[in-house]
């Protein structure tokens, strides 16, 4: 590998190990056998290649579980798998996940690493919507990105942040997709199947 490829891997290794805070660009050249001239050189400064790094990490994350979905069948099995595997990962990518509360939590303290990581998001979610329907990225719309992608990204940072806080009492594969039947349920049926639990279809058609 060049020095390009070895401080992207450096970058991802103390992402994981220190988070972003608490990363310096010492650190990733000691990580990566480099020098500090070829940050600036190869991604303009650290918090860039910080940036790459998550995002790099983020896609071999979802790349290990996409082969799963395949043929997983209708959508809310298809859903119950994405979370099985969220879940079943979530060891190795919860490091990942508290670097992003850190810079979430920063206030104006990082401001062009928030920046560059508010950029990526329409990326991740375009992942997402990828990874629940099947959907190839270059398919999806801007609407797509912004109504389905805003909305699974929003359940799966939430479901880190549970995990984050208290991995006994987080919602399971099962339990969300149990909550997800119902919601949906509830808005077609006008409430029918909300918190009583009532028994309305599931969107894909289904008895869920």
């Amino acid at each position: 590998m060049g020095h390009r490829e070895d401080l992207l891997e450096g970058a991802k290794k103390c992402l994981a190990e220190k988070g972003f805070v608490r990363t310096t660009a010492r650190d990733i050249v000691s990580a990566s056998g480099t020098n500090l001239a070829s940050i600036g050189y190869h991604y303009g400064s650290k918090d860039a290649l910080l940036t790459r790094a998550f995002i790099a990490l983020m896609e071999e994350w979802g790349n290990g579980f996409q082969a799963g979905l395949e043929g997983s069948g209708g959508s809310l099995e298809r859903f119950r798998a994405l979370w099985g595997g969220v879940l079943d990962r979530y060891e190795e990518s919860a490091p990942v996940w508290a670097a992003s509360m850190e810079v979430a939590l920063s206030g104006e303290r990082m401001p062009e690493l928030r920046t560059m990581l508010a950029a990526s998001q329409a990326e991740g979610r375009r992942g997402l919507i990828s990874m629940m329907t099947g959907t190839p990225e270059d398919e999806l719309t801007e609407r797509d990105v912004r109504t389905l992608g805003g909305f699974y990204q929003a359940l799966l940072n939430g479901l880190m942040l549970q995990w984050i806080f208290d991995p006994e009492s987080a919602a399971t594969a099962e339990e969300l997709t149990e909550g997800m039947r119902r919601a949906a349920g509830a808005a077609v049926a006008g409430g029918a199947d909300g918190a009583a639990g009532g028994s309305a279809a599931a969107p894909d058609g289904s008895d869920g």
